[in-house]
């Protein structure tokens, strides 16, 4: 059997054409007889990569004949690496990748997924799915992908920095959540952190303040529909308020530093608060914070939505050996697969009959949020087509750095909607 290998990529783009040729692609075979299953995955360290390495083992442990060979990427670059693998022989046999129409769908629309009807059915996936998660997988018609995790993303904070802040109640009202993060300035702590060099960490807290302002019919309309951007005075009303956040609120210097890098600030107990998914909890834990002082609440939008999104395993059209790789998605929708992945990805199983470990980071926070959501509202880079998120992020960002006025911020958003319909 061939060993076992991760390959880390190079996140430079200008080797990123290399990087995919050079990537064991999901047709090349392999030699066990083309039973090598090559899945392309996101950068895991810590708790993470622990569990993926030791449920992989497991499989392969139970299925002698099948290799999984899995290829690591920072999050930028592996999408990169998809999309320039697109239309190529280069791909590999499973990827990781979000859901929605503008990101799991763009992959969907240009043949890089295979429908999967075939294997729900052999296997039953339908059955032992959550509806959350399982709507990811239906929302292109047919089957494309198998969940691997349901996040829902929430306000992370520290107990402690909010105690030594005088703050003894968890905020429920936007109004109670900017008293909190004033009065958390006041004592000389940083209120929440982000880092901007991504976009999308940013753009949590943009997507929180449009579900906020325009409420969820309205912030459906504009982010699913037709709604115009131009012409509600609510998406002025959220661009205001980001503007405010990102001067009075967030860490100095937030636009030029990484996620990675604004979460050593939480980890550290430099910032109070950040918006993050239940994947967090370990990494924090992981990162020397105290279980005792995490807490979590729903950014408080005032519809009593939750906030989150669904990453699945969709299979390329091209895989080698379609039936194995099938065979590995059923291990991790099972029982024991999602037992052996446990609460390193998600505090939450796509797996209706798995019940977190009690002594899991927040895991009855976690299920609160979930069991009392009026619905749900997801992050706009799924909402989005690749392009449309480029120029969402061009505004979100002009207003942050003071070089596009937040009453312009709609308009200049809709006018390049109506340019490229």
């Amino acid at each position: 059997m061939l060993s076992k290998k991760t390959i880390a990529a190079s996140a430079a783009i200008g080797a990123m054409a290399l990087t995919v040729a050079a990537c064991s692609g999901g047709n090349q075979g392999s030699e066990n007889g083309g039973n090598e299953v090559t899945v392309w995955t996101l950068t895991q360290d810590g708790s993470q990569k622990e569990a993926w390495d030791a449920f992989v083992a497991a499989f392969e442990e139970a299925n002698p004949d099948i290799t999984i060979v899995t290829e690591e990427r920072a999050t930028d670059p592996h999408k990169d690496a998809l999309r320039q693998a697109a239309g190529t022989d280069a791909g590999p046999d499973l990827y990781r990748y979000w859901g929605g129409a503008g990101l799991g769908g763009e992959l969907v629309d240009v043949g890089m997924s295979a429908d999967l009807t075939q294997y729900y059915e052999e296997y039953g996936w339908a059955d032992v799915l959550t509806p959350a998660a399982l709507q990811n997988a239906t929302q292109y018609g047919g089957y494309h992908g198998v969940p691997f995790i349901q996040a829902t993303e929430a306000v992370f904070y520290n107990k402690a920095l909010f105690e030594q802040a005088g703050i003894t109640e968890v905020p429920t009202t936007y109004e109670d959540l900017v008293a909190a993060a004033q009065q958390l300035k006041d004592a000389g702590i940083t209120p929440m952190e982000f880092g901007g060099t991504v976009n999308w960490h940013v753009m949590r807290l943009l997507d929180s303040l449009i579900e906020t302002m325009c409420g969820a019919e309205k912030a459906d309309e504009l982010t699913q529909g037709d709604g115009d951007w131009g012409a509600e005075p609510c998406v002025t009303e959220a661009f205001t308020e980001l503007k405010m956040w990102g001067d009075e609120y967030l860490n100095e210097g937030f636009m030029a530093i990484s996620n990675d890098d604004a979460s050593q600030l939480f980890f550290s107990g430099q910032a109070a608060m950040t918006i993050e998914g239940n994947w967090f909890g370990p990494m924090a834990i992981d990162a020397g914070m105290s279980a005792e002082d995490l807490g979590i609440f729903s950014f408080p939008t005032g519809t009593g939505r939750a906030y989150g999104f669904g990453e699945l395993l969709y299979m390329t059209p091209n895989a080698s050996n379609p039936d194995a790789a099938a065979k590995f998605l059923d291990y991790m929708v099972s029982v024991e697969g999602q037992e052996k992945l446990g609460t390193a990805f998600s505090t939450l199983s796509v797996n209706a009959d798995v019940e977190p470990p009690a002594d899991a980071p927040l895991t009855q926070e976690w299920q609160a949020i979930v069991s009392e959501a009026e619905g749900a509202y997801i992050n706009n880079d799924q909402n989005f087509s690749t392009a449309e998120t480029t120029e969402f992020w061009r505004v979100q960002n002009s207003v942050l750095t003071g070089d596009l006025d937040p009453a312009d911020a709609g308009a200049e958003f809709q006018k390049w909607r109506d340019a490229n319909e």
